[in-house]
């Protein structure tokens, strides 16, 4: 991550350093709001809206994967694998699964002669382990 700022001609704080390392060493989802809070740890000055604008430009880098929960908002996470591949998403514990079949190699019918740049693809749901746990059943009713 810090490499891939370097490039884009970012400025290496002290402050990005441990942004990159807090996703390091987070293997799921974090909030803006939990990136936030574990940055006001050694950084209490920091704004949100810094953190926020980080963020954002992370992921327009494609450092970073952005996915929308429908309960939990906007979440980050390190961008998994270099390749075009799409997500399964549980809607419980927020585990994720790749998968590489793309739907848009089908055949578009789109309005307006419209151009396509990029696409995302999630799927939510609930994974194998939650429908066996009880409780997660009851989450997700």
């Amino acid at each position: 991550m810090v490499d891939a700022m370097s490039r884009a001609g970012w400025r290496i704080t002290d402050q990005r350093r441990t942004l990159a390392q807090i996703f390091a060493a987070t293997d799921g989802y974090l909030s803006p709001k939990d990136v936030y809070d574990q940055l006001t740890v050694k950084y209490p000055s920091v704004s949100f809206n810094t953190v926020y604008r980080n963020l954002r430009m992370l992921s327009d880098m494609g450092v970073l994967e952005q996915f929308y929960f429908m309960d939990g908002g906007l979440k980050f996470k390190a961008n998994c694998i270099k390749h075009h591949h799409h997500h399964l998403i549980c809607t419980n514990c927020e585990r994720t699964l790749t998968f590489d079949y793309c739907p848009m190699k089908e055949p578009l019918e789109l309005p307006g002669n419209y151009r396509i740049l990029s696409h995302r693809f999630e799927i939510y749901g609930v994974c194998e382990q939650c429908q066996r746990d009880p409780s997660a059943a009851a989450k997700d009713a």
